[in-house]
């Protein structure tokens, strides 16, 4: 009797064990598809390899990843709730959750600045040197513009006044102009920065315009890129954003390791055209991970400055803390 309860007894735990197995194994593919999107460029290079980790289905969640070479598409995919999650620069993602009547929410931070003061020569080493020149900018009313305008305010110098800003040329085409010495000065973003130095060895960064930021607000990060998500999602899947935001730190940790390999990755899958430069570039693109809280006072201060030049460059008017979710 005992021989026979005890027989029983294995099989049914046996049973149970298989089913367990079984049920940890299918976990994964009944679980909701997360919806990532991100623009091409350093927003996105740090989500590099969990996109190749979940092509090999080697990612705690499921993925549908997207990257677009237009902001304007991914506008319209957050709005219409096409995608869950999505890596876009920080005004945008304030301008996205007034337009969206607070739905959208900031996750984390993911890049701090990529801009850089270039030149053809060797005059400048501070911002006060740039009095009496002409700086070339790429995008008359966007962040870099204001961003930049900000600087030279707190330097007691005026744009169009002390310093003349040539919006003439886009980023491409400015960096170009630097590489040729039509340019002497210039302001760009990462990788336009390492395209320009690699096409001619004359060109070098003057200044670092992320120390600069530091310098003018007591310390302040200077945050250019973040993560959001649907307040939806975020309410009904907390479990899984924080899953996200976890394998997301990972993979931010890789790229910034493993440079070579994360290059390689990052031309695979189109975010910058070049693995070469996309090597060059990533120790400057200040790829990183913050959750959102810890990253709050940062971001208050730029929308602060944003909303001082321009309202509509945060959508007009700056959220409250609702704004921030809370890991």
């Amino acid at each position: 009797m005992e021989k026979a309860f005890k027989k029983t007894l294995t099989v049914i735990i046996s049973i149970v064990l298989i089913l367990s197995v079984a049920g940890c194994s299918g976990e994964k593919n009944e679980e909701k598809t997360v919806r990532v999107a991100a623009l091409n460029g350093p927003t996105g290079m740090g989500m590099v390899k969990l996109i190749e980790d979940g092509s090999e289905g080697k990612t705690k969640l499921n993925y549908d990843f997207t990257l677009t070479g237009s902001p304007e598409d991914l506008n319209g995919k957050i709005i219409n709730g096409e995608v869950d999650i999505a890596a876009v620069p920080t005004n945008l993602a304030m301008v996205l959750h007034n337009r969206t009547d607070g739905q959208v929410k900031l996750a984390a931070v993911n890049t701090l600045g990529v801009l850089y003061l270039l030149e053809n020569g060797d005059s400048i080493s501070t911002i006060e040197d740039l009095k009496g020149k002409t700086v070339n900018v790429s995008g008359k009313g966007s962040m870099p513009d204001f961003l930049f305008r900000y600087l030279l305010d707190k330097n007691n110098l005026k744009a169009g006044e002390d310093v003349t800003v040539d919006f003439t040329l886009e980023h491409a085409d400015l960096s170009a102009a630097v590489a040729q010495e039509d340019v002497e000065i210039a302001l760009l973003p990462q990788p336009h920065v390492t395209t320009a130095m690699m096409k001619n060895e004359n060109v070098k960064i003057a200044l670092d315009i992320t120390k600069e930021w530091e310098k003018a607000t007591d310390g302040k990060e200077l945050i250019m890129g973040v993560i959001i998500v649907q307040k939806e999602f975020a309410e009904k899947n907390k479990e899984l954003l924080d899953k996200f935001l976890d394998e997301y730190k990972e993979s931010v940790n890789f790229v910034n390791s493993n440079t070579d390999e994360a290059a390689k990755l990052i031309e695979k899958y189109g975010i910058l055209p070049n693995a070469q430069v996309a090597k060059n570039a990533i120790p400057y693109s200040n790829i990183v991970y913050r959750d959102a809280i810890e990253a709050k006072e940062s971001l208050q201060e730029i929308y602060k400055i944003l909303y001082s030049f321009e309202p509509n460059s945060v959508g007009g008017k700056i959220a409250d803390d609702g704004f921030y979710y809370k890991k």
